[in-house]
């Protein structure tokens, strides 16, 4: 009887040692499984934070490319204001010059030949003069500076009527916010006293 009572006894021992064992692995493949899981999170996280720094560097990249692009655009187009406006200065001086050196000789100035821009000053009638025509270009530039000073006053006064208006929405919210303290305060106050 004493061997059949070992061999129950070593039965029930080994068929723990199987569900112990079995459990181990379960237990392993769980913990292997979880540091896969956990490895692979990692590993995606990574990835992801590189992607997002590679679509940062590039739209960078971009952004730099486009300003270049647009700056060159713009330096072209302003070159080509630039020749124009030194064309129209040079026949705009050449016409002055020919004025001036018409009255210094006393001669009545009639007008430049047909390489003049019309409303410029040698695009002026054969019978004015050049003293009346120096004061006609005088009287247009004093005209053309009080039409740009008073379209400057304007949109100062308009900048200002914003501001104004700004500066009146915060010190409305600002005032609002206070109120609102000012009753939360008194509240607290006199509730909890």
């Amino acid at each position: 009887m004493p061997v059949k009572r070992h061999q129950q006894e070593e039965a029930p021992t080994a068929a723990m040692n199987d569900l112990l064992l079995l459990q181990k692995e379960a237990q392993a493949k769980e913990e292997e499984a979880k540091m896969k899981g956990e490895l692979l999170t990692r590993f995606l996280k990574n990835k992801l934070a590189r992607e997002e720094q590679a679509s940062a560097l590039n739209l960078q990249k971009i952004h730099t490319q486009w300003r270049v692009l647009l700056r060159e655009a713009k330096a072209q187009e302003l070159r080509q204001d630039i020749a124009i406006l030194s064309q129209t200065f040079g026949r705009v001086m050449d016409c002055k010059d020919s004025v001036i050196e018409a009255r210094a000789q006393g001669l009545a100035w009639t007008g430049g030949g047909g390489d003049t821009m019309p409303g410029s000053v040698c695009d002026t009638p054969h019978r004015s003069t050049a003293p009346q025509t120096l004061v006609t270009d005088l009287e247009q530039a004093e005209r053309q500076r009080a039409r740009a000073l008073r379209s400057h006053l304007d949109n100062v006064d308009r900048l200002l009527q914003l501001q104004r208006g700004r500066l009146a929405y915060l010190e409305e919210g600002y005032n609002t916010q206070l109120s609102i303290l000012e009753r939360e305060f008194e509240a607290e106050r006199y509730g909890s006293g």
